[in-house]
């Protein structure tokens, strides 16, 4: 008796091999729906949706062919095999041509029949899993669940379901910590290739000697250590999508090989000969202003337009009005369930601090803000007292004076060049000058961490 139950619609013009199969198919736990009119075959699908269909070929009236024709416009995942007799094999292939599943051979035995049968049913079984997998997919990361009710991100909502119909290559450019990567999954999950994976290439923490081999693969002996064949990403992503985070720090070299990937869908690994394939769809993401990068010759021109043929602005958090507070609850709920702690609400003292701080570090730094203040919290309200000193202005610093010639701009690149200052200074020593554990800690990658200490002349201790 099989494991799943399916429900098994038998066509056959002979009573007796009716009612062999619905005794079989009751047997192992299936439910039969038999019938002896080819031309009923439409209703019964229509009536009944059943998971599996077996016909016979050679019926008066109308042929098993073109009941199989007919099932395969009308539910084209439905598995269809066919019986046939020994002599008539050929009919068979021709079946199986036109789209059955399978073929079983009259006078048929119990093993060959249940054999067929148990592949059928499995084979409906993964394409349930997978559509409703795919549905959670489509829920967890659909456009409607990102979170924010403001303006901009009703209209990023609405950009990325347009986006995701299109298989055109997307450039999605952000400051840091304003949810890139989400952008893109929500992308890919909303796609026709949400079936397939997508695939991350951090650019900024691949080294420029292995990104190359990472992305093509190589073979074996294309260099030293190559001891076997290795795939690489494009070739993981197969049928999915390809996302590169931040695009801007890919070396000028590798660049000149992406183009060409881009531009033939095709590409070598290192040390081979063949072409391969490249069936994926790119999605690229930074936080530079690539525009500038191009004009001052750091990224390709031809580069430049091949990925950005649309893009996406991912507005910075001080931008999106409202959204702290839904996001702030968001964040508290969510880890408050992971780490079995209290929580009903955030004061509305602590949500004015919270709503006026600028947010450099964007959704990113208040998700980690919200992760203390709930750890941190004596209670279930979380209070100014939970949150970090340079939002609750319990570290002793006050408003920087905003002289009356200041314009917004320049008081607000003031204030967060001040933060940048501070926060890394904070970050540096409590990390130990620790760059690895300071990435990890921040959420910046390696990169922005040494351009920015060297913008602030921090130097690490010998």
């Amino acid at each position: 008796m099989t494991e799943i139950s399916a429900k098994v619609a038998v066509l056959d013009d002979e009573t007796d091999m009716l009612e062999n199969c619905r005794r079989l198919l009751s047997r192992w736990g299936h439910k039969p729906i038999c019938f002896s009119d080819p031309m009923k075959a439409e209703e019964i699908v229509d009536s009944e949706r059943p998971d599996i269909f077996i016909t016979d070929i050679r019926m008066p009236g109308r042929s098993g062919l073109d009941v199989l024709t007919s099932l395969r416009e009308r539910a084209p995942q439905m598995p269809v095999i066919v019986f046939t007799a020994f002599a008539s094999v050929e009919s068979a292939i021709e079946a199986i041509k036109a789209g059955a599943f399978d073929y079983i051979v009259k006078p048929f035995t119990l093993d060959g029949f249940k054999i067929v049968l148990d592949r059928a049913v499995e084979s409906q079984r993964l394409r349930s899993e997978n559509e409703n997998l795919k549905r959670q997919v489509a829920s967890a990361f659909g456009a409607d669940n990102i979170i924010g009710q403001s303006e901009p991100m009703v209209k990023l909502g609405e950009m990325i379901r347009k986006v995701a119909r299109s298989t055109a290559n997307v450039l999605i450019h952000g400051e840091s910590g304003t949810g890139k990567e989400l952008v893109a999954r929500c992308v890919h999950a909303n796609s026709d290739r949400a079936a397939r994976p997508i695939v991350p290439v951090d650019c900024a923490s691949i080294p420029e000697t292995l990104l190359e081999s990472e992305l093509f693969g190589y073979q074996k002996g294309a260099f030293t250590g190559a001891v076997q064949n290795r795939a690489g990403l494009f070739e993981t992503a197969e049928g999915g999508t390809l996302f590169f985070d931040e695009i801007g720090e890919m070396p000028l070299g590798l660049q000149a090989k992406m183009l060409r990937v881009l531009q033939e869908r095709t590409f070598r690994r290192l040390g081979g000969n063949d072409l391969r394939h490249a069936d994926v769809r790119v999605l690229a993401a930074t936080n530079r202003d690539l525009d500038a990068e191009r004009k001052a010759g750091r990224f390709r021109e031809d580069l430049y337009f091949r990925l950005g043929v649309i893009t996406i602005s991912v507005p910075p958090l001080r931008e999106r009005t409202g959204d702290v507070e839904l996001l702030a609850n968001h964040f508290a709920k969510r880890f408050a369930k992971q780490s079995g702690l209290p929580f009903a609400k955030i004061s509305r003292q602590a949500i004015g601090l919270l709503e006026s701080y600028v947010w450099p570090g964007n959704v990113r730094e208040l998700q980690n803000v919200m992760e203390r203040a709930i750890t941190l919290s004596s209670g279930e309200v979380i209070v100014p007292d939970d949150l970090p000193g340079h939002i609750s202005g319990n570290d002793g610093s006050q408003p920087a004076a905003v002289p009356d010639e200041d314009s917004f701009k320049a008081a607000k690149e003031r204030c967060v060049e001040n933060f940048e200052k501070n926060y890394l200074r904070a970050i540096l020593e409590n990390c130990r000058y620790n760059i690895t554990k300071v990435a990890r800690v921040s959420g910046l990658n390696r990169r922005t961490i040494y351009r920015l200490m060297e913008r602030y002349g921090f130097r690490q201790p010998d």
